[in-house]
Order: C-alpha cells, then structure tokens, then sequence
C-alpha cells in the first residue's frame, strides 16, 4: 500500500494558521483518529483533535476530500490548525506515530499530482516557478504554466503531430482500403512544415529562464565619467562609492532592480582606459571589457564614435556638459526627470528581450525538446519519402509527448483509432 504522507503546507509557524495536509489511503483513518468522527466531504468542521491518550491537543477546523478529484489525486485531509509553534510540532509528533504515515519528501505532494495526472511536468514546473516568483512577470509566466495554458498549448502541437503521423502511418499500412481513402487537400509535408514554424515561433521568444535572470544594463565608459552616480540614481541609493578620485571604482559592482515587472541586473564597471600598472585596476578593466560584450545594454558615457553596438549613449552630466547629436539621451543626477528619461529609454530598448504580456514561457529543458522536435518536424516537411517521412513524424511526436510527460505511442494509436474505421 502507498504511504499516507503529511506537512504542513502552509507558512513555518508562528503564525495565525497552520494548515497540515494529510494525504494517501490512510488519510481518512488518520482524521478519525485525531477527530473522533468523520466530517461530510468537502465541508469544513470544527473538531476537537486529541492524542493517543485522548488529551486536548487543538481544535481545528478539518477538511476531507475523497480522492480522486483532489490536489494530489488521493483522499486528501486539511487540517486548519492554530498557527503556534508548539500546537504544529505536537499535531506532527502524533500523525507519525500512525501506521502508514510518515512525514513528506519536499515536492511530494506535487509529485502524487503529477503521477496520478493531476498535473502534467509543465504544470508542475511551473508551480516550482510561481513559488519562486519574485516579480510580476514572472508571477504572470508562472501561473500561464501552472494552470495549464502552456500545456495547453504543447498538447495542441502534440495532437497536430499525433494526427499527421497517423495519417501517414495508415496510408503506409492501409491505403489499399476503402476506409482509408486518401483525403482530398490533404499534404503532410505542408501540415509538418507549418507545425514546425509555429514551434520555432515559440522558441524565439525569451525563456523562463531568461525572464527570471532579467536583463543585464552594463554602465561603461572612460574614468570619472559619471557612472557611478548613475548607478546609484538609477537604483534611487547609495550602492556605489562617489569620489572625484579618477579611478574609484576598481571592481565589477551589481544590484538588481524591478521596473514594471522586470527584473534589472545594473553592473557598474572599472573606468577604461589604455593601460595601467595597478594590477587590480587591470583585471578590473578586463572584466568590465567582458561584461561590455556579454550585455543586453551598454549604457555608454564615454566619446560616443567609442560606443560598442549593443550600447545607448549616455551624456551624463548634462547640467554640466553640454550633449551633443551623437548622444541618444542626456541625463543629470541631479534632475530627476532625466534619470526617469532614461528608465523608459532602456524599457523600450530591452522590453523585447523578455517577451510580451501573453505571460508564454517555456523553460530551457522544454525548449530543447521543443527543439528537436521542430528538426524532425522540418526533415518531414521536406521527405519525399513516405517511410522516412513517417519515421521523422513518429520522432517528433515521441519529442512533443516527452515535453509533456506522456506516452507518444498512446497519443499516436489514439489519433489513428479516432480519424479512420480500422476495426473490421
């Protein structure tokens, strides 16, 4: 028999309510253990739990859901316990001492999820990111994959795959028969071909990866030009050290700040010059040289004709020095609205880079099966031949099905069994 597992599900104590989830086919007897007597399903009781030795240990509100229609897909039991410390450890001293019950693996009750389909992987990936969530977009990318849009979304590509290889399949095997006859308009190398634009349009849009790591604005230029001033107005504190020394900052300096949604990584860098005898200042330079070519953004405040081409020239100090045409904007630390100014030019320049508000994302792991899968289905699109034609299908489809977690032959044998009569 499958183990009843518990933990507390919600927030670690003290706290208001500590809700402790019991799950498995011993989650039942463990409620009447602890409660005395059963509540209606899904209908929230106040009882009285008490130990071994029948002394008061809370009253709770309690919770029952029979499976299968659960969270994990399991009977499942929640208990509304009071939020101290001492109430949670006592309540979990007494459900291990239970036969059959033991305390869960972190993840597990996701993992039940997901054997028992209540889940598929990318829904339960993408429950792993909204916990992890930090911003709004990622908030918004998570909750896209956590509730099953971008399932939804492989599941259709897998279908259309399904259903082409299928249709191969069985005029390869049964084309001689009346019922399956060659459909009129039908063109499995246009219908593969068209599948494959549709996946490698969804790989040129950023990954979750991407959107969690952010974009990375690089602050570059000649000494005493500025940047870090800049560097702490655009993160509104003082995160770097100001001097009019030449040369103060002598090592890479990041933060990280959230605008709109999207998280910044700010990198203040070493001032460039040709060369030096302070080895420090060296190594300094060569790494800011390559955090220059690494950038999403330059934010260049040096001679603008010396600006890398992923950079947004910057004439700092404008109430000072005087900008000219080649500069794409002049900021001031000491006029706000400029330092806004600048905000929105590196929003408009880098929004791109994360995608938009469609809240679609596919993590690297997807992706590279999203890959392959595109690759075979371009080899299809382009096969003459019906029996390799066939053989690029059945792999794209085996890649598409393992995006999800599923059985490709399954979903093939599925597609072929509902399009054509085969069963005489």
């Amino acid at each position: 028999m499958t183990d009843t597992i518990f933990a507390l599900s919600s927030g670690r104590p003290p706290a208001a309510i500590a809700v402790m989830r019991i799950s498995g086919p011993r989650a039942d007897a463990a409620l009447g253990t602890l409660a005395g007597s059963l509540p209606a399903p899904r209908t929230a009781s106040l009882r009285a739990l008490r130990d071994q030795a029948g002394d008061l240990l809370d009253r709770a509100l309690v919770i029952r859901f029979p499976g299968p229609a659960t969270a994990t897909g399991e009977d499942l039991v929640e208990l509304h316990l009071h939020g101290g410390r001492a109430i949670v450890a006592s309540v979990e001293q007494e459900l291990s001492r239970l036969p059959g019950l033991r305390l869960a693996q972190p993840g597990e009750f996701t993992r039940r999820a997901l054997q028992h389909g209540r889940l598929d992987v990318i829904q339960a990936e993408g429950l792993a990111d909204l916990l992890e969530a930090e911003t709004e977009s990622q908030r918004r990318v998570a909750i896209a994959a956590s509730e099953g849009r971008v399932s939804q979304t492989a599941r259709e590509w897998l279908g259309r795959a399904a259903d082409i290889a299928a249709r191969v399949e069985a005029e390869l095997d049964f084309g001689d028969e009346d019922d399956v006859a060659s459909h009129a308009g039908y063109h499995p190398a246009s219908d593969a071909g068209a599948l494959a634009c549709d996946i490698e349009y969804a790989l040129a849009q950023p990954s979750v990866e991407r959107l969690r790591d952010g974009i990375t604005v690089v602050l570059a230029g000649p000494r005493n030009a500025g940047k870090s001033s800049l560097f702490n107005a655009l993160l509104q504190r003082d995160a770097a050290i100001v001097t009019p020394i030449a040369g103060t900052t002598r090592d890479v300096l990041e933060a990280v700040v959230s605008r709109a949604g999207i998280p910044y990584r700010l990198v203040d860098t070493a001032g460039l010059i040709g060369d030096t005898t302070d080895e420090v200042e060296r190594i300094g330079i060569s790494r800011a040289r390559d955090l220059i070519d690494r950038a999403d953004l330059v934010l260049w405040l040096g001679v603008p004709d010396d600006a890398p081409s992923n950079a947004l020239k910057v004439a700092s100090q404008c109430d000072h020095r005087r900008p000219t045409d080649e500069h794409d904007i002049a900021t001031s630390v000491h006029v706000p609205e400029t330092v806004d100014a600048l905000w929105t030019a590196i929003d408009q320049r880098c929004r791109s880079y994360v995608g938009g508000s469609d809240g679609m994302a596919f993590r690297e792991r997807q992706r590279e099966d999203m890959a392959s899968a595109g690759r075979e289905l371009r080899c299809a699109a382009n096969e003459d031949d019906p029996l390799l034609q066939a053989e690029h299908l059945r792999l794209a489809t085996r890649w598409l099905a393992r995006l999800l977690g599923i059985d490709a032959a399954e979903e093939m044998l599925d597609a072929l069994f509902r399009r054509f009569c085969l069963g005489k």
